[in-house]
């Protein structure tokens, strides 16, 4: 969710409700201890937002135990330790999915940073590099044995990205190996399926991440299943109030080609499945300013509210 979760998409979904902790897009140890100004900016959050998780990945025990401590200085409320990320620039640098092939390495950034913070430390993590060394289940004892408070398990290895499908039932051998919380994440693109992994797994709580870009009502709607309840999809006057206020915030903060960019990525996902989304995904790709792309998304629901 790199570049995806920042302040803006955040407090739409606590907005929104239903969703116990959000996390911020993940934060490179050596940018945060470095200054470096494309970092600090991403670090920045409101009140609103709590509780909220601090995502850092990097390689080194001691500096992302610096790290951490900063973390903890700007009032996080969960320190969060990046180990499953595969992409191929955080994978050269040994961080992210790349530790859980060194579970040595790995458990000594989380014992490291356990002794730098007071706050609840998380990690989250993969299988393993590949299928030939699944390391999760060492990993994870080794974390609760460091003083980690929780740990999320994405069951996928650091090769297949996101290809193939999340391997639930791992989540539950991990839940049986260890006592400390564990979090399931992977493949949650319903309510109907948080409700599914945690009866399938036993898992304490479930992460969903790519889903909400789409429907950021499955927070809520997965919390009411969760509670014995029903839910309702979102309407078109909700999908629209949502994306304005959204899009509002993003005009307010952002230099005009981020804010495009935004506009044009958040507008592709919001109107996923809707009758002519199509056509209004192919008419942003030809204009060339950020108002202009709020204007046809006005457009788009304008008499669709009438009927």
């Amino acid at each position: 969710m790199a570049g995806i979760t920042d302040r803006d998409f955040r407090l739409l979904i606590r907005r929104v409700g239903g969703c116990g902790l959000v996390s911020m897009e993940f934060i490179s140890s050596e940018g945060l201890l470095r200054g470096k100004a494309s970092t600090l900016k991403m670090l920045h959050f409101v009140d609103e937002e709590r509780p909220i998780a601090i995502q850092i990945y990097g390689s080194a025990p001691e500096r992302m135990a610096e790290a951490a401590r900063l973390v903890e200085a700007m009032g996080a409320d969960v320190c969060d330790i990046n180990m499953g990320c595969p992409a191929n620039k955080v994978l050269k640098g040994c961080a992210g999915a790349a530790l859980t092939g060194d579970p040595a390495l790995a458990g000594r950034i989380v014992a490291e940073v356990r002794k730098a913070i007071t706050i609840p430390l998380t990690v989250k993590f993969r299988l393993g590099l590949r299928d030939d060394r699944l390391t999760f289940l060492e990993l994870g004892r080794a974390f609760e044995a460091e003083g980690a408070d929780a740990i999320t398990l994405h069951p996928r290895t650091a090769k297949q990205m996101y290809t193939g499908a999340a391997r639930w039932e791992e989540i539950a051998r991990l839940k049986a190996a260890v006592s400390i919380p564990v979090i399931g994440n992977g493949d949650v693109k319903t309510p109907e399926d948080a409700t599914r992994m945690r009866r399938e797994t036993g898992c304490d709580a479930v992460m969903i991440g790519r889903a909400s870009l789409t429907n950021p009502w499955i927070f809520r709607q997965s919390a009411a299943l969760l509670a014995g309840g029903t839910y309702r999809d979102a309407s078109l006057e909700e999908r629209h109030a949502l994306m304005r206020a959204h899009f509002t915030e993003v005009l307010e903060r952002e230099d005009e080609r981020t804010a495009l960019h935004k506009l044009r990525l958040f507008t592709g996902w919001y109107t996923h499945g809707l009758p002519d989304g199509k056509l209004l995904r192919r008419q942003l790709s030809e204009l060339t300013a950020a108002a202009a792309v709020m204007d046809a998304v006005e457009a788009f629901f304008a008499p669709r509210s009438v009927a």
